[in-house]
């Protein structure tokens, strides 16, 4: 059994933990109300621009009118990796390091190394593929500490000039998409080429003759672009207010963990207590037994 003092001491520390953890759950909280705000409000939009988006593609010839909807053979792949910068939010980012290495040995196991290019967005991703030798570029992975519109739009552009110059023939997004506080759904989705929808392509809109205005170059150099933006923004916020929910479950989860340690851990010391006392009590006894002997 351990000492009085060794349980005190894990009592203290315990109830330390405890504190910590309860107050990192609060700051997640606040921080998930503002997440949750942003990501509900901007959905709507990301949606309707999505369909406006896919719709306008089945009008268009995909290899002349639209280069962002160019197919051809992929030999280079960019996938974007969203995770946080912090930790302690349960299997957040491991679930999608899981993701992006299962993405890999299914759609790309032909693929060399050099071949597939992780645009990290946030620290944990990066060191994760970094330190197991992945074909990594750093240079986005502080956005959440300012996140904003302007800030995440350079990522997109990246993504968007490495595919128009070939670099890449496809590009990927792996993020975790938001559904309630305790559950994040992950994503795996193809930000170029963009695809066409099956429902853009019936007769409904295939055989529609559009009206553009202002022209269909203005449309294309102008709406194309902002759409995408706008969806890799869209996986952004989901993955920002995703973060915050499980790291508040995460944090939850621990203070009632701590609680039920601090429990099992007073009981230990009260039984320790009681057993040292009741030593003392048989030596007096027998002390005193032995002087009347």
């Amino acid at each position: 059994m351990p000492s009085l003092k060794e349980v005190r001491g894990r009592i203290v520390s315990v109830n330390s933990t405890q504190q910590i953890t309860k107050a990192m759950k609060m700051v997640s909280a606040a921080k998930l109300r503002r997440a949750q705000e942003s990501i509900t409000r901007f959905r709507p939009y990301a949606e309707k621009l999505n369909t406006i988006l896919a719709n306008l593609s089945a009008t268009l010839d995909q290899s002349t009118d639209n280069p962002y909807g160019e197919e051809r053979e992929v030999k280079k792949v960019l996938i974007v990796v969203i995770t946080s910068d912090r930790g302690l939010a349960g299997p957040f980012n491991s679930n999608i390091a899981k993701a992006v290495n299962a993405l890999i040995s299914s759609d790309y196991k032909n693929f060399s190394k050099e071949n597939i290019t992780l645009l990290c967005i946030g620290k944990k991703g990066y060191e994760y593929f970094s330190k197991r030798g992945a074909n990594t570029i750093a240079d986005y992975t502080t956005l959440f500490h300012n996140l904003s519109f302007s800030t995440a739009r350079p990522a997109a552009e990246f993504a968007m000039e490495g595919f128009l110059k070939g670099e890449y023939d496809r590009v990927d997004v792996v993020y975790n998409e938001f559904k309630n506080v305790a559950t994040q759904i992950i994503r795996k989705e193809r930000l170029l080429p963009i695809e066409k929808k099956a429902e853009a392509t019936t007769a409904k809109t295939a055989n529609v003759d559009y009206i553009f205005e202002p022209s269909r170059e203005e449309i294309v150099s102008e709406l194309i672009p902002k759409s995408l933006k706008v969806q890799f923004y869209k996986a952004i916020l989901e993955s920002n207010a995703s973060e915050h929910g499980a790291r508040m479950t995460a944090m939850d989860k621990a203070t009632d963990n701590a609680k039920e340690l601090l429990k099992e851990l007073r009981l230990t010391y009260n039984r320790s207590r009681q057993a040292a006392i009741t030593k003392e009590i048989l030596e007096i006894v027998g002390g005193a037994e032995a002087l009347a002997g």
